[in-house]
């Protein structure tokens, strides 16, 4: 049958179904099999052949047809994954029931009075292709006959996986192969390369596509600080009833670790050949994140629950997350890691011959992938951390910041590439690796300078504090905290990162600024702190910045003398209304960004974007832990004074910050790009709101925001808080011999005073040492309800051939048009 014909009579069976205001019988073989029998038709064509006014026609005026076409299309899956689809007419029937369910399950899911469908037990269900029993008690919800049919499709011989039959009478069952022999990939726990073959490839990621569908429930039900409700989806695929987890988490995570998009070397090959494996490798990664969640509370449940309910409330284990936190071999993790560093950097890497090489767009899932390995499996985070590795990590991490700095479409990456930055400055190996020279040239739209990866670090944050959009600010706590985290590991800063560090400070600390809002001044106590780590810690080296610090003297000793009295205070606040414009732009020198970069541009008129929940607090993300002298951490309790914080204000710096107290706090921060605009900071305690929501709520809370205004006692509070001794006691001692050198000797040559300052020691004359204090990123309800947003709305934007759940009433998140 041609083509034509076979999408002819889809189509026609399509309408008889909708137009049909009688029941269809589920025995009316001859109906039903119109939808996969007898045709040839591609996922795009069901997408096009089925609109979804008629699915949702269906839904509303013939629901028992719609729940018959749903029960027979998935006993057809069940039958094949009995039979293993031996005759190539069964292997198209069962690819025409994935790609039917794969069209209708959003709209299944997006009727709150269909969603229990699946999980309702259907007669006979989930016992195709056997005896059918008398009684119905063990017959499974059609959810389950569904997800175990996907499992055992994925390793099908000669349907999604190689036969290793032994001659042409042999014949492999279904029921008693092992999976394990199986696995697509070397690499974790697999020696075994298995041939490419794009058949398997191209049925392995339609199924994987069916699977993630039926995992997108979760994006039909409203955010919820709730972590205990699981998805029941994932909850069942990866629990001890599917036969086949472990070898399809292995497949799954070494089909996108082995992946290598350049296509062997070849110049222009992607352009040659369809690349299927592509296409399998985006579905895996997609399947892993979001099946690699579950509860942290439940997974420290006791060994015997006391009751049935107890049992039921932790669930069951989930095993993805389970295998990747036992992963320990350190083969199998420098396989994952270069894996990932090789896919990452892939679009970065520039080649004399455009367009030559294959250039991946899954970065975001690789990122969230990254963050759930370094999160569930500690072993390897401390593994790339070991060694330089990380800095093959940090490097595209800090592209992607950069390059998406202007574009709002993209904040959702901004936030996934800043907590992975704050995950791993917890740990001292981070900033210890950061020492290493930075001699790769990527083409970024930032100064050139010769320095190290800490000198990269510092000078894409600044660039994104300076000139990314405003949505952007609530990451300017984190950005801060990461370099306050690795500060005192810095051996040597370069000038330009120096003077990015200062200028900062010279943004952050005007009085106006420190005035606008209740929350401003902990910036400043952040840049103070890093500052004084590295003149406590790594003085030796870092003339740089000990000659920044003397050459920008009057920023601390304003600082210092920071006037109180209300006059002061109204007088700042104005100067702000009439003329923002106090600051320039550092020094004019270092203007020339790195040869071949473009900049950062916003988003394209039209471009989708999914919004995000609220993110919470610095405060509430971290948690401080003090280095002790044998370089382990202990971690410092809670202050008993945190409520009296929320009262006067006081920086995270000085105490916990009860900063969660405000609703919202409108606050205006200047950039060096001398303009102001608004920053909000959200409270996200218990409730989650998309920023749209947050967006009317502060502008119906601007008049409460507005009651709060700065006075002497709140300027006092925290005045006297901040940690100037080290900086001032420096500067009493080198300024004068600075000063001194200069007249006696006529200099007026930068490269001399360095010298001097190089050679200079501050032994004995410093206040002691202050212990490090290192705040670690800490999981909690606000984190993980937004890692789910962010992780499904970037699934909802990527799949769009077909358009999975376009155009459905999805409620997790709202999809906007830029």
């Amino acid at each position: 049958m041609g083509t034509t014909d076979s999408k002819l009579n889809f189509r026609k069976a399509v309408i008889q179904l909708t137009t049909k205001t009688q029941p269809v019988e589920a025995t009316d073989d001859a109906f039903w099999d119109q939808f996969w029998a007898d045709t040839t038709t591609t996922v795009q064509d069901v997408f096009a052949l089925v609109p979804a006014a008629e699915i949702r026609a269906l839904r509303e005026e013939s629901p028992s047809n719609l729940a018959t076409l749903c029960y027979k299309a998935v006993e057809k899956l069940v039958q094949g994954a009995d039979s293993g689809c031996p005759s190539e007419r069964e292997k198209q029937v069962v690819l025409n029931c994935i790609r039917i369910l794969t069209r209708i399950l959003p709209y299944i899911f997006e009727d709150q009075d269909w969603r229990g469908f699946f999980w309702s037990t259907v007669p006979g269900a989930g016992r195709a292709g056997t005896e059918e029993l008398e009684d119905d008690e063990g017959a499974r919800p059609l959810a389950e006959s569904l997800l175990l049919a996907i499992a055992d499709l994925l390793f099908c011989p000669d349907f999604t996986v190689h036969s290793h039959r032994r001659g042409p009478d042999s014949v492999e069952s279904m029921h008693s192969i092992d999976s394990c022999e199986y696995i697509w990939e070397a690499g974790v726990g697999f020696a075994q390369s298995p041939p490419l073959n794009y058949i398997h490839d191209l049925n392995r990621t339609e199924l994987l596509r069916l699977l993630l569908t039926c995992f997108s429930e979760v994006m039909y039900l409203p955010a919820s600080s709730d972590t205990n409700v699981l998805n029941p989806w994932v909850t069942f695929f990866c629990s001890t009833e599917n036969r086949h987890a472990l070898p399809l988490f292995t497949s799954l995570l070494n089909v996108v670790s082995a992946y290598d998009p350049v296509g062997y070397g070849i110049p222009y090959n992607h352009l040659l050949f369809s690349d299927y494996r592509e296409q399998l490798v985006e579905q895996a990664m997609q399947i892993l994140i979001v099946t690699l969640e579950h509860d942290r509370g439940g997974s420290h449940c006791p060994s015997s629950p006391s009751s049935v309910e107890e049992r039921e409330s932790t669930g069951p284990e989930n095993l993805f997350v389970n295998y990747l936190s036992r992963i320990h071999r350190e083969e199998d993790f420098d396989f994952v890691l270069k894996g990932l560093a090789r896919l990452l950097t892939n679009p970065l890497t520039q080649t004399y011959l455009p367009n030559s090489t294959k250039k991946i767009q899954f970065h975001q899932e690789l990122l969230v992938l990254f963050w759930k390995l370094c999160d569930f499996n500690k072993k390897f985070l401390f593994f790339v951390l070991k060694s330089s590795d990380v800095l093959d990590i940090l490097v595209p991490i800090l592209y992607y910041l950069n390059d998406a700095r202007a574009d709002q479409s993209r904040v959702g990456l901004m936030h996934i590439g800043v907590f992975i930055l704050l995950l791993l400055s917890g740990e001292r190996n981070f900033g210890v690796r950061l020492n290493k020279p930075y001699a790769l040239h990527v083409p970024m739209d930032i100064p050139v300078f010769t320095g190290t990866h800490a000198d990269l670090l510092i000078v894409v944050f600044h660039k994104i504090i300076t000139t990314g959009h405003q949505r952007l600010q609530p990451l300017f706590d984190c950005l801060l905290t990461i370099v306050v985290n690795v500060s005192p590991y810095l051996k040597s800063l370069s000038m330009v990162a120096a003077n990015k560090l200062l200028h900062l400070l010279e943004a952050f600390s005007t009085s106006w600024f420190l005035f606008s809002a209740a929350q401003n001044h902990h910036l400043v106590f952040f840049l103070l702190e890093a500052f004084n780590n590295i003149i406590q810690y790594q003085f030796d080296g870092n003339c740089n910045l000990v000659y920044a610090i003397i050459r920008k003297r009057n920023l601390f000793h304003q600082l210092a003398n920071l006037p109180s009295d209300p006059a002061s205070i109204q007088k700042a606040l104005q100067r702000k209304r009439k003329s923002p414009d106090v600051i320039s732009r550092t020094s004019s020198q270092e203007t020339v960004s790195m040869e071949g970069s473009r900049p950062a541009v916003p988003a394209e008129p039209g471009t989708l974007k999914a919004s995000l929940v609220a993110m919470p607090g610095i405060d509430k993300l971290t948690e401080k832990s003090q280095v002790s002298e044998d370089g382990t951490m202990v971690s410092v309790p809670k202050t008993e004074h945190s409520e009296q914080t929320a009262a006067t204000g006081t920086s995270d710096t000085e105490s916990n910050s009860g900063r969660d107290n405000e609703v919202s706090v409108v606050v205006h921060v200047l950039v060096a790009s001398v303009c102001s605009v608004s920053l909000t900071l959200y409270r996200s305690q218990d409730v989650f709101y998309t920023e749209a929501e947050m967006e009317r709520r502060r502008l119906s809370s601007a008049s409460s925001a507005s009651l709060w205004a700065p006075t002497p006692d709140w300027v006092l509070s925290w005045k006297c808080k901040l940690p100037l001794q080290t900086i001032m006691r420096l500067l009493q001692v080198l300024v004068p011999q600075v000063e001194k050198i200069c007249i006696d000797k006529g200099l007026t040559d930068e490269s001399e005073i360095l010298k001097f300052l190089q050679h200079g020691t501050l032994v004995g004359l410093l206040p002691v040492p202050h212990p490090i204090l290192i705040r670690k990123y800490q999981a909690n309800a606000g984190t993980a309800m937004w890692f789910r947003t962010y992780m499904w709305g970037v699934v909802y934007l990527r799949n769009v051939d077909p358009p999975i759940w376009y155009d459905t009433d999805v409620r997790l998140f709202e999809i906007q048009k830029m």
